[in-house]
């Protein structure tokens, strides 16, 4: 049960800063769904680097990874959004956009994940 409130209260914290940065800006008409792109890289480098770092270390609290990978990361992380904005993106006309925004989400998504493993050393 203490891991579900672990899970919970990460999830609320990493949902609020993803609503904090939609609420950012954008000068219009700004298209390309730039806010959903960098949470979701950002998202990918953090869960990246707290996955190595729980392996390199075992003494790091297992509540603490908890806490940051299902509950932060899987609240500030945005992949049903970015579905349904791809959707959007090719309903709209904007295949070329739509493309462009899904290799960029999973190549350098993986990438990052990748690069927050290799910076740790794992």
């Amino acid at each position: 049960m203490l891991n579900c409130l672990v899970v919970a209260l990460g999830g609320g914290i990493g949902a609020s800063f993803r609503y904090l940065i939609g609420l950012i800006p954008l000068k219009e008409p700004f298209v390309f769904p730039v806010k959903t792109l960098v949470i979701n890289l950002l998202g990918c480098f953090v869960i990246g680097l707290v996955a190595s770092l729980a392996l390199k270390n075992s003494s790091l609290s297992s509540k603490l990874v908890l806490f940051v990978k299902t509950g932060l990361c899987g609240g500030f992380t945005t992949f049903s959004t970015f579905a349904l904005e791809t959707v959007t993106l090719i309903k709209t006309g904007q295949s070329g956009l739509a493309v462009l925004y899904v290799a960029l989400s999973v190549v350098a998504g993986v990438g990052l994940a990748f690069a927050g493993q290799v910076i740790v050393g794992k």
